[in-house]
This record gives structure tokens, sequence and C-alpha cells, in this order.
């Protein structure tokens, strides 16, 4: 090829989002979100396709809206204009992980990958986030913050509370989580582990009397801020089913669990997994209704889905528009009565009653 052909630029290419503004080299704001110069062709890559998005399938962020609150598409735009997303884009949340759950630059990128609530304009430099000195005022999960949404919460322990999730996939969808803040819960205390069981065996009678048995699963990344244990119930009827569609869902992705363990006692699969995990890797772990438990260790530079479990779990009940919790969410008046309701039938179970 000769150097005009090498230089000339392919048809419907777009301009880089990660551009860097040249002040930023002379001591200027290096969070400052790229100028947009040419607002008629700054088309983010995932804006420029004339095809249509799955109908059930994940809708993609409209980058145009979401960078500068106006597309000239307006209603014909085939993607999302979402105005919750641009208000955390504009607190200098990564795009890529409003859009995808996940930045595939990870610790090199420069912009939050959490929520920011309003004020809370944190930077994300080249090691991660800059919010662990304050992680009590601006987590979601810790209850000292202002954040935390206290009206999901059912039960409270010593070392664990217990509280519905944000953004169901299903009724009584439950999060089991550690009152101190810490990144995942497999590095608890033993005495902590003991009281973890203890809510998942309340869970488990809770759920038994509906019929219906438990999931758990815990996705642990090397910048997560709180950990949660999620607790799934689905009916019995689709148990058998949970170890088969997870193995699928592996596969489709590209590799295969591991099997840590196939005993009916949960503690026992636990404390295996807890003694092979030295606190540095990326994980997903699932606890199936058979006493199974599967495991697999996730590259630092893999792409894994964040909302990997929940995914797996939309699909096997039969509810594919609910795989982003943010496509779940209810109103507080909703939450509240789910509380209530939650807590009437819980409470015979509630270790701490």
């Amino acid at each position: 090829m000769s150097a005009l052909e090498v230089q000339m630029r392919p048809p419907n290419t777009t301009v880089s989002p990660y551009i860097v503004p040249e002040s930023t080299s002379h001591g200027g704001d290096t969070n400052k979100r790229p100028a947009n110069n040419d607002a008629d062709t700054q088309y983010w890559r995932y804006d420029v396709s004339q095809k249509r998005q799955r109908p059930g399938g994940p809708q993609r962020l409209c980058f145009k809206f979401t960078s500068t609150e106006s597309c000239s598409q307006g209603e014909k735009c085939n993607y999302r204009h979402d105005t919750e997303a641009r208000e955390q884009y504009m607190r200098n949340v990564c795009f890529d992980f409003l859009n995808k759950g996940q930045c595939e630059r990870g610790p090199d990128c420069r912009f939050n990958h959490s929520f920011v609530e309003k004020g809370d304009n944190f930077s994300q430099g080249k090691h991660g986030s800059q919010k662990t000195k304050s992680h009590g005022k601006n987590c979601w999960f810790c209850l000292s913050s202002p954040d935390v949404e206290s009206h999901l919460i059912i039960t409270v322990g010593e070392s664990y509370y217990c509280a519905l999730a944000k953004g169901p996939l299903v009724q009584d969808h439950a999060l089991l989580i550690p009152i101190e803040h810490h990144p995942n819960t497999l590095i608890m205390a033993s005495e902590a582990e003991v009281e973890l069981g203890k809510f998942k065996n309340a869970l488990n009678l809770y759920f038994k009397k509906q019929g219906k048995v438990v999931v758990f699963f815990e996705r642990i990344f090397q910048h997560s801020l709180h950990a949660n244990l999620q607790a799934v119930p689905i009916p019995v009827s689709k148990a058998s089913s949970a170890r088969r569609i997870f193995s699928l869902a592996a596969k489709k992705l590209g590799f295969e669990f591991v099997v840590v363990s196939t005993s009916s006692d949960s503690s026992e699969g636990r404390n295996l997994l807890r003694s092979q995990f030295e606190g540095k890797s990326n994980l997903f772990y699932a606890e199936l209704p058979d006493g199974t438990l599967l495991s697999y260790t996730v590259d630092d530079k893999e792409k894994f889905p964040v909302q990997f479990g929940r995914e797996v779990l939309a699909g096997l009940l039969n509810v594919a528009e609910k795989d982003d919790w943010r496509n779940s969410k209810l109103s507080k008046e909703d939450e509240v009565l789910m509380v209530e309701s939650f807590k009437k039938g819980f409470e015979e179970f509630d270790p701490y009653r």
C-alpha cells in the first residue's frame, strides 16, 4: 500500500472519546472530560451501527447524549438516552463502566468504576480508586454512610446484616453484607464466617417454606469496595438445572468452573475455598442448592461480565430483561412494602430476633 492509502481514514470511523486535551500535559486538570469540538461526528463506537439492538438484549447508552445531553438523532437514535447515566458521567464515572458494567482499561482508567453521589467528584488514578480513605462516608453498604438505604435492611447481626437488593432480580432477592468495610466475604474472620452460616441457613429455611431454594454467589475483584454475598431464591423445579446453566454460560465465555466441593454441608466448601483464596486474585464463585460450589479465578486482563451471576440466573428464570439491576428498580414505596413483607415471613427464622 502507498503511504497515502495507509493514512486514509476508513468510512464510519469515529473520533476517540479518550482524547486528552493538551492542557493536561501542562499541569491542567487531568480528570477533565475531553472537549467536544466536533459535535456532529464525535459518536461513540457503539452509536455508528445502523442496526437496531436485539429486543430484550442489553440497551447500550448513546455516547453523544451521555457526554453532551444532546443527540441530533433524537427519538430515532438506536441507543439509550439516560439522564442518570449522564449525571454519573459528569461526575467522572467511566463511560465503559456505565455502558457495559466493566472497563477494558481496568486500573489504568482515569475515571471512576463505581457510582458517585452528587457532590462527590472523586477521580480515579492509575492505581485505582482514591476513595478508600473516606469509604465509610461514600459507600452504599456501610451503615455509617449517609448514602446507605436503610429502608432495605432486614436484620442486623454482629458481623453481617441482611438487606433486600436494590433492583431485585426476583422478589425477596437478598444480600448478606459485612458490617465492616471489607472487599469480599472470604477474608472475614472465622467468627464472622460462623455468623454468615447462620444467616444462610435462616434464608434457606425461609425460602424452603415457600417451595424455593437459594443460589448464593459473589464476584470478587481487586477494586471491590464493599463485599456482598447475593442470595437469589429459585423454584425447586429449577434447582437441578442450576449447575448446567452456569457451566453453559462459562463455556460460552470460554472458561470452565472448578468444582470446589459437592458436599451438602456448604460450610465445608466455603472453608476449602477460603483456604485456597490468597486475597489478591479476581474470583467468581457460586454456591448451588445441591451443595456444589463452583469457582473461577479471573485473570486481571480478562473481560469478565460484572453481573455474570445475575445474568445466568436471569436466563434460568426466563427473566432476561432483568439481567441488569437498573432495569428492575422499584419506587421507595414499593421497596418498603417488599421489606415489610419479607420481615414478616422471615421473623421466625431470623437468628437475631
